[in-house]
């Protein structure tokens, strides 16, 4: 029964072809991913458009979500590691939730489908343009590059324990998709252009089928989404247990930044840029341990 209320909706023609397996408010703060894969799966049941293959929505921290947290024990995003999934007796309510989301996915084998692709939505606390977030292995960054927006890689070489690094190691071709600030509506709009997108380049939908087309698509790709560039990350300032940090304010996702540039305060001393570069996932929110990433464009 837990299984049946964390699908948000599943969807086939049943036709031969891929797994989308799409999981979202895997931190529970982030809950526009959620909405936008409802709206998907309303209009799917509404107009019943032919795909190849299967299209999985998941909810992922579904405890966190009903109380707007980005977490209750531990971030849902950094437990995904080797002993945490082999270890059947979890310890805290994220390892709880993450065992829940494998048996979903354990319940559509490889066996079962032509490829299986993932998609992980999640918004930033900082203002900012839409991005992928890819891992550099297998096909996962020539699949990133059929999707109209900014590419960032190394993230989870760099963070261990994020759920694309589970997919990717089990064998799913993906990347996570942050689609803005978490309260904007415009990520919701980013969430559910990019799903359709997902759609059409995973399960052969065609986009013009459905009934909200092209404001459903266009409304991210034309309108919000950026010219594709890809970055990637040089540096990552990890907030210890008992750490005092705070993010100087004002700075936005992608914005440049200067050598010497004061960056944040940290244990009452100061944290400036050693690089000319871009500042990334700058750190508004109480709630967890990377407190900004600098990339570079490639």
């Amino acid at each position: 029964m837990k299984e049946k209320t964390r699908i948000i909706g599943e969807y086939t023609s049943n036709k031969e072809g891929p797994l989308l397996f799409v999981t979202a408010g895997v931190h529970g703060n982030e809950p526009s991913g959620v909405k936008a894969l409802k709206k998907v799966f309303s209009e799917l049941e509404k107009t019943k458009p032919q795909i190849k293959g299967t299209i999985v929505g998941v909810m992922g921290n579904k405890a966190a979500l009903e109380k707007d947290q980005r977490y209750i024990d531990e971030d849902l995003n950094r437990t995904w590691t080797e002993d945490n999934v082999t270890n059947q007796d979890p310890e805290t309510q994220e390892q709880r939730e993450m065992h829940e989301i494998i048996n979903v996915l354990e319940g559509h084998p490889e066996s079962q489908y032509s490829k299986r692709y993932f998609l992980d939505c999640h918004t930033t606390s900082s203002d900012s343009l839409p991005y992928i977030s890819v891992q550099d292995v297998h096909d996962n960054v020539k699949w990133s590059q059929k999707f109209p927006t900014y590419i960032v890689k190394g993230f989870s070489d760099i963070v261990y324990g994020a759920i694309d690094h589970y997919m990717s190691r089990t064998g799913l071709t993906g990347f996570v998709f942050e689609a803005g600030q978490h309260t904007n509506e415009a990520s919701v709009e980013n969430h559910e252009g990019m799903i359709w997108l997902a759609l059409k380049h995973a399960n052969g939908l065609d986009v013009e089928q459905v009934s909200c087309y092209p404001e459903c698509v266009e409304r991210f790709t034309e309108k919000n989404a950026p010219s594709q560039k890809t970055f990637e990350i040089v540096y990552r300032h990890e907030i210890k247990k008992g750490d005092s940090f705070k993010m100087e304010p004002g700075f936005k996702n992608f914005q440049k930044i200067k050598k010497g540039q004061l960056l944040a305060t940290s244990n009452g001393g100061e944290i400036k840029s050693e690089w000319d570069a871009y500042i990334f996932m700058p750190l508004y929110q109480s709630q967890g341990n990377d407190g900004f990433f600098i990339i570079e464009e490639v």
